[in-house]
């Protein structure tokens, strides 16, 4: 368990706190692409790190990241008029560009040159691949964008899936990554006798609790989960946690728990997985279609409130839609349907900020109990000594795969699968970044 200050620490990411310091050293993935369809098109609200901002596109295609208060008396930037390279506040004509610099205070007299004083926090953005990202730290030049494979490898926003998560990021996060569950919460009612002898699915279901390997890297966290297979040998799950919210899962594809404030995550995944495995893929695969993990879902349309993007019908108002009677007679394990909607009832049943005081850890949490130390070492370190977090100016150590694979009981399999856990698809050249941070 933790103490409540060291899970305030973990949990709150808003501006002057250790973790959401932390974060905005980081690039924080903010819009997809497509909910900026085309030039002038009108702006969207996005909560990032507890700040409320605007996305918007210009007509040159520039994307801007504005505080959403106009500096002038607070009105909301949102009603602004997009237009002619910048956001015109509709309350005085005030217009700010993507640097927030205010090009036009019409309501001033023509001599003045007081909107030159006048800037509105922006922040850079840097579009690649589907997905629009953002700097708020206080660097005038940014850090490099990371190499995640995922994002450089994908090439279709159709293959880019978000889900809004009444919960804080780490219960998101800790739900992703915890691969004890999925023997469970998603495949409880599951038999090894239904599956092929020697097939991965064979393995996990025939032994249900693995034991653990966790160590740590130089970007963050990882594990080797093991089962028996045969005689000789042990069936693998590896997976990574990635700073400063990433997860690369057993399956390959790339999870993004992105903080929106304390108890809203936006969680993204990108449905592309380059994947070590039996089958030694070494190149990206495509998976899935639009709605991701979440299965048969129902997607509400996105709205123009701070928490009204990708949203789902299933939630705790209606029991994420739980069917008792198929629970019962074990046509599914959880009654509710869908993989991600399963995860969203456990960890969000939690409360929006679990009081982590409370809980018993065993030995399948290793790797939570790791990370988290990790996490909290990290924000203490940069708070009190200025220690850099890692990964922030070395974009080369995101390239890391994941995956299911079977070793013989002597191998280390940190050692054995160096190779094809470091393969990458090298990115091409990357356009420089918009806007600027005041």
């Amino acid at each position: 368990m933790l103490s409540a200050q060291d899970n305030d620490i973990l949990c709150r990411v808003g501006p002057g706190t250790p973790m959401g310091n932390v974060m905005r050293e980081y690039w924080i993935p903010a819009v997809r692409s497509d909910e900026l369809p085309s030039p002038d098109c009108p702006p969207v609200r996005v909560k990032l790190l507890g700040e409320e901002l605007l996305a918007f596109r210009t007509t040159s295609g520039a994307i801007g990241m504005i505080q959403n208060a106009c500096p002038h008396r607070g009105a909301s930037l949102f009603f602004g008029r997009n237009e002619e390279e910048g956001l015109r506040c509709v309350y005085h004509g005030w217009k700010f560009d993507v640097t927030g610099a205010c090009v036009d205070m019409p309501s001033e007299p023509a001599e003045s040159n007081f909107k030159s004083k006048v800037h509105a926090r922006a922040y850079p953005t840097h579009e690649r691949n589907g997905v629009v990202w953002t700097y708020m730290g206080p660097r005038e030049v940014p850090p490099p964008l990371p190499e995640i494979e995922h994002n450089i490898a994908n090439t279709e926003i159709a293959k880019i899936t978000l889900v809004m998560r009444p919960c804080n990021y780490m219960q998101g996060w800790e739900g992703e990554m915890d691969t004890a569950h999925a023997a469970f919460l998603h495949y409880g009612s599951a038999k090894s006798e239904d599956y092929e002898p020697g097939s991965f699915n064979y393995y996990q279901f025939r032994v249900r609790s693995p034991k653990f390997t966790v160590i740590d890297t130089p970007i963050g966290t990882s594990y080797g989960a093991y089962r028996p297979a045969e005689e000789d040998t042990y069936y693998w799950r590896t997976a990574h946690m990635m700073f400063p919210f990433y997860a690369v899962i057993p399956a390959g594809w790339l999870g993004m728990y992105v903080p929106m404030d304390d108890d809203h995550t936006m969680h993204w995944e990108i449905l592309v997985r380059p994947q070590v495995g039996a089958d030694q893929q070494r190149g990206p695969r495509s998976f899935g279609v639009e709605g991701g993990t979440a299965g048969a879902t129902t997607w509400l349309p996105n709205g123009t409130g701070w928490y009204d993007r990708f949203n789902i019908d299933q939630e705790m108002a209606n029991d994420y839609k739980i069917d008792r009677e198929a629970q019962r007679t074990n046509k599914s394990y959880t009654g509710i349907e869908g993989i991600r909607q399963q995860d969203m009832a456990v960890t969000e049943s939690m409360g929006t900020i679990y009081d982590r005081t409370h809980e018993h850890l065993g030995t399948t949490d290793a790797l939570i109990i790791r990370t988290r130390r990790k996490l909290i070492k990290v924000a203490k370190d940069f708070r009190d000594h200025g220690i850099l977090p890692p990964g922030v100016d070395d974009p080369t150590v995101y390239h890391m795969r994941s995956g299911e694979f079977i070793l013989p009981r002597s191998a280390d399999f940190w050692t054995a699968l160096q190779e094809p856990r470091e393969a990458y698809l090298k990115p091409s050249p990357e356009p420089k970044f918009e806007g600027a941070n005041v």
